[in-house]
């Protein structure tokens, strides 16, 4: 974790205001699982929006907040706001928050990959605090990572705000918003390329003969220790692969035809391409006009 403390005199919530998630999938949910579990913010103090009225009813049973999709009325209390849609819908919620009347101080969090700080702020038209974070989806299981950065009108105590939210479902680091594409590549999509890795190894287990839920349990825990060691050693990658590479032994074996296969080359070209994509995700929203947007968005009704 890093150095904030959730009992920080600074709350992440002003006192008789709320926190609202703007995307209740996959991580709009963790998230506010995940502020409700570190007791960062109480339940009765977050509501959650989303476009699909079917998915609003499942969340607010699994989540005991209020989602909906008509959520204008709730904006103008909102002291915090998390904004976790995809990039396109991006415009639309943008312009439904300042026509819903939102308040200049109410901080917000974005989450949208590739659209950067500067693209938010003036989708937004106003001089709210912003701030862009990138998490990844092991914040389920409370091991995510995830970047945070300020926009120009954000201070550091908002700064600290955020991490402090991420740091609810994993560990949470600022960095500097020009290397938010490459983090999108290699933590955000990182899980993608994990998973691949953990099946093709599984399905080589059962290859030489064990049984596949075996090779898979064997795969993933050994994954986890691996990562563990490298995280709570501090040594390089290459060391504590040298300590398992005894001469002529199995390993180094199986290193070598790693090596033939490319398997570095192979690695660096994915998040070089995912890279580009994350970048391009960005220059998308910026084909959408702020006018189409506030068109499209109404009188602050869902996205």
């Amino acid at each position: 974790m890093s150095k904030h403390s959730l009992s920080s005199n600074t709350p992440v919530v002003a006192d008789g205001m709320t926190l609202g998630v703007i995307g209740a999938g996959v991580m709009g949910q963790t998230l506010i699982r995940g502020l409700i579990a570190s007791g960062v913010v109480g339940a009765d103090r977050i509501w959650a929006a989303d476009k699909n009225p079917s998915a609003c009813s499942k969340a607010a049973e699994t989540l005991g907040v209020p989602v909906e999709t008509d959520y204008g009325r709730r904006v103008p209390a909102a002291d915090l706001i998390l904004i976790c849609v995809k990039p396109a819908d991006a415009p639309v919620v943008l312009a439904s928050l300042r026509n819903a009347g939102l308040r200049r101080d109410t901080l917000l969090i974005s989450i949208l990959a590739g659209v950067s700080t500067d693209r938010i702020e003036s989708l937004l038209g106003t001089e709210n605090p912003v701030v862009r974070a990138m998490p990844n989806t092991p914040a389920i299981v409370g091991e995510g990572m995830t970047v945070v950065c300020a926009g120009s009108s954000a201070s550091k105590i908002h700064l600290d705000r955020a991490e402090r939210i991420f740091e609810g479902v994993g560990k949470c680091l600022p960095l500097d918003e020009v290397h938010f594409n490459a983090v999108t590549a290699l933590s955000g999509s990182g899980p993608g390329y994990q998973f691949l890795i953990m099946e093709a190894l599984a399905d080589a287990g059962v290859r030489v003969g064990l049984p596949r839920q075996l090779a898979l349990t064997l795969v993933a825990q050994t994954a986890l220790g691996a990562a563990k060691m490298v995280l709570d050693s501090g040594r390089h990658p290459a060391a504590l692969r040298d300590d398992v590479t005894t001469p002529a032994g199995c390993t180094i074996g199986g290193l070598l035809m790693l090596e033939d296969g490319r398997i570095r080359s192979v690695l660096a070209r994915a998040v070089e391409e995912a890279t580009k994509i994350a970048a391009q995700l960005g220059a998308s929203t910026s084909k959408i006009s702020e006018n189409s947007a506030s068109h499209r968005a109404g009188s602050g009704g869902g996205h």
